[in-house]
């Protein structure tokens, strides 16, 4: 019973486990609106430069890397471009 003990989180209260817990999901959850928000980026008219600027905003916090990333890149810019 000691051992199940020393792996447990102790909270005060419940308004703490609670609030932990939130926190936990909402990071998860901007994760993947940015990852959604990164899907729905088009460049349409903007230029390139503009476009590059809200792209890396965007894919900051999204969580892509490397290769995923620059496939994500040149799937949403106009096909002029690429």
């Amino acid at each position: 019973m000691e051992d199940l003990k020393e792996g447990l989180l102790e909270y005060k209260t419940a308004g703490e486990f609670l609030a932990d817990i939130k926190k936990e999901f909402d990071r998860g959850d901007e994760k993947t609106v940015k990852v959604a928000e990164l899907k729905r980026l088009e460049q349409r008219r903007k230029t390139i430069k503009k476009f590059m600027q809200e792209f890396r905003r965007v894919a900051r916090d999204s969580e892509y890397k490397g290769k995923f990333l620059v496939e994500e890149f040149k799937r949403e810019i106009n096909g002029i471009i690429c």
